[in-house]
């Protein structure tokens, strides 16, 4: 069994990527990743680029793959927003590719693989199993489509391109994929059934099977821990409502950040404080119409337990979103989640029970739902519903049983 990923404990979905590798490792399943560049030592974990040459590669492909979008780009906000994957390695020939009997995809954008080097991998005749972090792979080179709803029929006239037009790269790369799912041995599985709805809609998958399978969340080490310590270690004060926003990039649009701002304005919580996790700086929050306490980008996991133990809830104001690990990560800690009715996060957030689904692109109705959860959490049972809805539906061992059921499946035809 082989996982192949970009990114390796880097981003939502780097990080899905490592935890069920982990996790199938956990049930005794023969499980290898392979990623362009490794983040931290682990088992049965290899980079593709694991010399000072293949790092300066690596490193290379992915400035020839952005170079390569620059002349079509609408403007630098959609920059990372579109891949056109005509740059990649060729990893057909590595030794742990020809070893595996299922090669299982996950994010391979930016410069990892490309659409010849899948054509290469699809050619080789094994199993593959690719689980969809966002919209990629049955759109003409989008991530998310942002209203546009042309991959239903055919790409075309993108909205991302300075200059869109009937054929432009959108409609190339869309053909590509036509002709490269043609015959392919291919398993398409989303964590969300949001985004599994969407692959039975669109015109290059709808024929393709496909299903749904969450990421998976180790639960022994995302547990509730003790609020007072867990402030005090960060720096917070302990005597204030703490309200948690956390994205990998604060000032990414599409995380919705004006829309907690906005929200905090109207909701009208004197003792309410918030903290804000990711890239940004501290400056970008001034202007929040409450104290604002700015942690900056948090790598260590410890630190991130401790974040979401300090915290009353978790503000998920995303536009769009598959199936955000922030969300896991909180609903684990026993911190619950309030986040807008967009992809996959009304599958994990139990409207009224272990939080609140507010109305996509209302800060009235996010703040309604911070009034609720406050209110309804005072004696923890929010708290308890939200990590056991965890428990149920992401732990390690029962989302890497229904991959294992689906490898088997796969190799012996069930």
């Amino acid at each position: 069994m082989l996982l192949l990923s970009t990114f390796h404990w880097e981003g939502g979905a780097g990080v899905a990527a490592a935890r069920l590798h982990q996790a199938l490792l956990n049930v005794g399943v023969d499980s290898h990743l392979m990623v362009s560049q490794i983040s931290r030592p682990g088992p049965q974990t290899a980079a593709w680029a694991d010399s000072p040459w293949k790092s300066k590669k690596a490193w290379g492909n992915f400035v020839l793959e952005r170079l390569s979008f620059l002349p079509y780009e609408k403007d630098k906000s959609v920059r990372f927003a579109f891949s056109p994957a005509t740059v990649g390695t060729d990893i057909a020939d590595h030794p742990l590719v020809k070893e595996a009997s299922i090669i299982h995809l996950h994010w391979i954008n930016f410069g990892f693989l490309s659409l010849k080097s899948l054509e290469k991998l699809f050619a080789l005749g094994k199993p593959i199993v690719w689980t969809l972090h966002d919209m990629w792979t049955f759109t003409g080179g989008c991530h998310y489509n942002r209203g546009c709803e042309r991959y239903l029929t055919h790409c075309r006239y993108c909205p991302y391109l300075k200059k869109p037009g009937e054929y432009d790269i959108a409609f190339a790369q869309f053909e590509k994929k036509v002709a490269l799912y043609q015959n392919a041995p291919l398993t398409l599985i989303s964590p969300s059934q949001w985004l599994d709805n969407l692959v039975q809609k669109a015109a290059l998958t709808n024929s393709t099977p496909s299903g749904t399978i969450p990421n998976c969340i180790d639960t022994n080490f995302f547990k509730p821990g003790n609020r007072i310590e867990a402030r005090n270690a960060l720096g917070l004060p302990v005597d204030k409502k703490l309200l948690l926003f956390a994205g990998a990039n604060t000032q990414d649009p599409r995380k919705g950040f004006t829309y907690f701002k906005q929200a905090m304005r109207s909701a009208g919580l004197a003792d309410a404080e918030v903290m804000i996790l990711g890239k940004g700086k501290a400056e970008n929050f001034a202007d929040m119409p409450v104290k604002a306490h700015f942690l900056g980008k948090i790598s260590d996991m410890k630190q991130m337990v401790q974040a979401y133990n300090a915290a009353d809830a978790l503000i998920v104001p995303s536009l769009e979103d598959n199936l955000p690990n922030t969300i896991m990560e909180a609903m684990a800690c026993g911190t619950p989640a309030i986040g807008f009715g967009t992809g996959g996060i009304p599958e994990m957030i139990g409207h009224l029970e272990s939080g609140f689904i507010a109305e996509s692109k209302s800060a009235p109705s996010l703040s309604e739902g911070i009034q609720w959860v406050l209110k309804h959490n005072t004696d923890g049972t929010v708290s308890e519903k939200a990590r056991k809805k965890v428990l149920q539906h992401y732990s390690e061992e029962v989302v890497a049983r229904q991959y294992s059921q689906l490898y088997d499946s796969l190799l012996h035809g069930q």
